[in-house]
């Protein structure tokens, strides 16, 4: 059996991979309020949680980038789901800020893996110019995650209690791992890929010229590097801010309660899904009207760090909750239509594509759990108004800095031989 276009539905399956596991990280922030009132876990406890969580989702990065590479996508994703899995059930078991502390903090060694596996899934799988649009897609399920669990969440603590709420996660990522080792193989020995689609897939790849393996050390020497890395230091912090601080926000600030979390904050996830996708439409059209993938990937990274101090300035001068959710929506919108994780699959060989996602990701998450201390702190005593104004510089600043130091995206950066090869189009 063939099936044309294999390699969307790969992409589709990274995609459900991802939701899953954004519902499960965002099952906990949808939970704080109600954690408060139940079990007296306060705002500064609640930001320890979740900076345990980054602590070892920092360390586990970097390395799980490292597995991925060696043990290749289809094990390392079996691997890594299967035990975020066995940790989210121990959620249910959890009964003070400690023991909370503790799950996070496996939950974060485990949840890394999930994205240096789905950017090194789409380097086998894509050619160059349809990068930007799959992992658009792979990383809509970020939003896609987020926004089932906000009515999930509410639905079942409402009816069952917040301790089932863990359970939903853990079965259904355990029934993804079955789907994935059923289906998923590489282009060049899957029976299911037409010749059509693996001369398409192959044709646009460039030619390891060294199958030596590649040190961290090595990849950390190239400007490239460290263009992908700080773009995620500067972004990442970002993406946690709305995923574990938003819904609070709401709460604390604009009177949700979390009925009304669950009827409203899917919303805000809409934007960033369709973000995603807008991440890789976007450049891909201009492309094919004659813009090359470096100009048009930059012009809508360039618009987006516009765009996003626009929408956090707003935030916090509208008047009334339905205005603070339409802003950050298009905050949302625009700052998955950066697409910060692109970069690593736009610059590097497939074979340290893994490692360069997973150092830059773990460096944007020691950043974010820094500041997961800090807005605890601030909002304790303050507001949240502070932390969108500093956010605020943080796209623009990253985008200055992927432009000085990646100066062609497009151009593969092949470490074996310290050439720059550009990748067909």
């Amino acid at each position: 059996m063939k099936i044309r276009g294999l390699r969307w539905y790969i992409a589709g399956l990274i995609c459900l991979t991802t939701a899953l596991n954004y519902l499960d990280r965002q099952t906990l922030a949808l939970l704080a309020h109600t954690l408060e009132t139940e079990l007296g876990i306060t705002t500064i406890q609640y930001s320890y949680v979740t900076a345990a969580f980054l602590t070892s989702y920092t360390i586990m990065y970097a390395v799980s980038g490292r597995l991925i590479d060696y043990l290749g996508t289809r094990r390392g994703f079996a691997v890594f789901v299967a035990g975020w899995s066995v940790v989210d059930l121990m959620h249910m078991f959890a009964r003070t800020a400690g023991q909370f502390a503790v799950c996070r903090f496996f939950l974060g060694a485990t949840e890394p893996a999930n994205f240096p596996a789905g950017i090194k899934t789409v380097a086998e799988w894509f050619p160059m110019r349809e990068r930007a649009a799959a992992v658009g897609i792979f990383n809509s399920g970020t939003a896609i995650g987020a926004a089932f669990a906000a009515p999930m969440v509410a639905w079942v603590t409402l009816h069952f209690g917040w301790r089932y709420t863990f359970a939903v996660g853990a079965v259904l990522s355990i029934i993804w791992v079955v789907f994935w080792l059923l289906f998923y193989r590489v282009p060049q020995a899957h029976p299911w890929v037409t010749a059509e689609e693996l001369r398409l897939i192959e044709d646009n790849q460039p030619a390891r010229t060294s199958s030596r393996p590649v040190s961290i050390l090595e990849i950390l020497r190239t400007r490239e590097a460290w263009g992908c890395i700080l773009a995620r230091v500067l972004t990442d912090p970002i993406s946690y801010f709305f995923a574990f601080w938003m819904p609070k926000f709401l709460q604390q600030e604009r009177g949700f309660d979390l009925a009304a979390i669950g009827r409203y904050y899917w919303i805000p996830y809409v934007g960033l899904a369709l973000g995603n996708l807008a991440g890789g439409a976007i450049p891909g059209y201009l492309s094919r009207h004659g813009w090359s993938l470096n100009r048009s990937r930059k012009t809508t990274m360039f618009v987006a760090s516009v765009m996003i101090p626009v929408c956090f300035v707003m935030i916090t001068r509208v008047p009334n909750p339905a205005a603070a959710v339409a802003c950050i929506t298009v905050a949302m919108f625009f700052h998955a239509a950066w697409a910060n994780m692109t970069l690593p699959a736009e610059v590097f060989e497939k074979h340290v594509v893994g490692s360069v996602a997973g150092f830059g990701g773990a460096m944007g998450s020691l950043v974010g759990a820094i500041t997961m201390l800090l807005i605890g702190r601030t909002v304790t005593v303050g507001s949240f108004t502070p932390v969108f104004i500093i956010y605020s510089a943080l796209p623009m600043t990253a985008f200055v800095l992927v432009c000085g130091l990646i100066k062609q995206l497009g151009c593969v950066r092949r470490l074996s031989d310290a050439a720059v090869q550009p990748a067909a189009h």
